[in-house]
């Protein structure tokens, strides 16, 4: 027996030492393989512009201390931003190519993405664009290319702004699942889909009033780069005129009707090579990875911190699409202790989310701003408790696309009760105190619950409103007239307060040397996420490896993932939210 017992030890042992081993070499290949191998970049080279699998900002840099392993990814949009900056000098890059690009980024990236590529040209090389189809959005950045090439059969989708709002009264009334919701703002329209059956007029007149001022910045724009006046581009919307290449041509949308082999070689003549001569093309995130391990600021000593909060925020450490409270906080009180440190810049794209961690990150930035400025840069989305965390800053810059403000609080509690009871379900509760039982999804909401809820978002609306008044320098009724969980675009918020200026990262940037007086600076990039093993293997830390998400999307596709993702966040949301209104997916 005791033969047996020994045995079954070394083989678990041997077993063990064979995982250990595998595993081992799994992270030291990730480890040694993880960094991409240089780009040599030809004389006479264009940087072709596919940006599909970029969507964020901040490509984050990441720790493993279990391990030792630590990675910092550079595939965010300031990454590419600062690397077409670099292209703009470069002698080897000739120009830059966008072909057949689809974006995954907000409008107000594509912003910030447009206005480098119109830096870029100041230097006389060429932006090139060409595509089978071009969407709304691909449009709006592929405007202000040199000239714009379309496929024979393709078309261009010009036709406004629009976006969808499902409702779910009807349906919570047809099964007996119901949403019970407690709120303080009329226009707070995140929960208006669990009580309504159609569209309020409150969340009518704010959807029309940001739609209608992000596409008037968006034909401002492209009015600019084409030489269209306005109201001919909101004809040619209003019409579908460029529904078709010849349409398109006619209003002046394109510049050539084309195929592909034609526009490569137009881009020859540009370089003038021959006919059967391949140009050489440099891929922009290999080129952002290059420049981005190339260059240093060792030298520098001055430093503004940039910190980015992108994604919904919620407690624990956070990630690349969640604002987490520890990582966001040490960000600040590194940013804060460290000397060379002279600002701070906090960039911003979230629509909000647990009202208890804005405040606790509110609270960091007011105690940072004692020590050292404060400059906030808004991206697509800074609302709800994305505003929150933003309303002390010593300055707010914005977009005019921005979605922004949405300050408003609510809670919602899913609720079992005519479900079961039409399946003859029944529970019962015992308590020693008239309260102890809290909230039963099992029973109907509770009076005095009800009460005690509504008490909270209450207070948790006048903190918020407080905030923004002492933040802007405004009266809480100044700000409440504005609030109720209405959303504004960055160009509205100006004119209301809630913003200081129109403009990007860069010029948060500008801004924050001129208020501590240096002239040569770096950047030093925040958050620095904290991670474990089980990060590692089941986030997809590893290069090879695919995270469950990853996976679950490629298996169900993107739109229905969208939607099970909808779900998760529903359900993660615990406690009292400032959280924008509804999913804004602009089309």
């Amino acid at each position: 027996m005791r033969f047996l017992g020994n045995v079954l030890a070394t083989i678990v042992g041997l077993f063990v030492f064979i995982m250990l081993c595998f595993f081992g070499v799994i992270i030291i290949g990730a480890i040694f393989g993880s960094g991409s191998k240089s780009t040599y970049v030809e004389d006479n080279s264009v940087l072709e512009l596919n940006l599909e699998n970029i969507s964020n900002d901040y490509g984050g840099k990441f720790n493993y201390e279990e391990i030792g392993y630590y990675d910092a990814k550079h595939d965010g949009l300031t990454d590419v931003l600062n690397a077409i900056k670099a292209a703009k000098t470069d002698e080897k890059i000739k120009g830059i190519s966008i072909l057949n690009n689809t974006l995954n980024l907000g409008i107000a990236q594509t912003k910030a993405l447009r206005d480098g590529l119109e830096d870029f040209k100041k230097s006389k090389k060429f932006v090139l664009s060409y595509a089978n189809v071009y969407s709304q959005k691909d449009y709006y950045l592929n405007s202000i290319a040199d000239e714009i090439y379309l496929n024979p059969i393709g078309e261009v989708d010009f036709k406004g702004l629009s976006t969808e709002v499902m409702y779910f009264k009807d349906f919570q009334d047809q099964t007996g699942i119901k949403m019970e919701v407690i709120r303080h703002g009329k226009f707070k329209s995140a929960v208006e889909p669990f009580l309504l059956s159609e569209m309020s007029p409150e969340n009518r007149t704010q959807i029309s009033t940001f739609l209608n001022s992000i596409w008037d910045s968006m034909v401002v724009d492209i009015s600019k780069s084409r030489n269209i006046p306005v109201a001919q581009l909101n004809n040619i919307a209003s019409g579908l005129l460029a529904r078709t290449p010849q349409l398109a041509l006619q209003n002046k949308l394109i510049d050539k009707i084309a195929y592909e082999d034609v526009y490569h070689e137009d881009i020859r003549i540009k370089l003038k090579l021959n006919k059967d001569e391949d140009y050489n093309f440099v891929n922009i995130v290999d080129y952002t990875q290059d420049y981005a391990t190339s260059s240093s600021d060792f030298d520098v000593k001055d430093k503004i911190a940039v910190i980015y909060a992108q994604g919904e925020i919620g407690s624990g450490e956070g990630d690349l699409n969640v604002v987490g409270e520890g990582s966001m906080r040490r960000s600040l009180q590194e940013a804060r202790k460290d000397k060379n440190v002279k600002a701070i810049v906090l960039r911003i794209d979230s629509p909000g989310g647990s009202a208890l961690t804005s405040e606790l990150i509110w609270r960091e930035i007011e105690i940072t701003k004692k020590e050292k400025p404060v400059v906030v840069s808004m991206g697509n989305l800074a609302a709800s408790g994305g505003y929150y965390i933003a309303c002390n800053a010593n300055k707010i810059f914005a977009e005019a696309s921005t979605i922004t403000g949405s300050i408003g609080v609510f809670g919602v509690l899913p609720n079992l009760t005519q479900v079961t009871k039409k399946y003859g379900i029944n529970t019962e509760l015992v308590e020693t105190h008239e309260n102890a039982s809290g909230y039963s999804l099992f029973k109907p909401l509770d009076d005095n619950f009800r009460a005690f809820t509504q008490e909270g978002v209450e207070t948790i609306y006048k903190t918020f409103v407080t905030r923004v008044a002492t933040g802007r320098k405004m009266t809480f009724a100044q700000v409440d007239a504005i609030a109720q969980g209405r959303v504004w675009a960055g160009s509205d918020a100006l004119k209301l307060g809630l913003v200081d200026k129109i403009g990007g990262l860069d010029d948060a940037l500008a801004y924050a040397s001129k208020l501590v007086k240096i002239t040569d600076y770096s950047t030093i990039d925040y958050p620095k996420y904290e991670k474990d093993l089980a990060d590692l293997f089941g986030g997809g830390g590893l290069p090879f490896m695919k995270s469950r998400e990853s996976l679950i999307k490629a298996e169900i596709g993107e739109a229905n993932y969208k939607i099970i993702e909808q779900i998760r966040r529903l359900n993660k949301q615990k406690g009292i939210q400032a959280l924008l209104p509804f999913e804004v997916n602009i089309k």
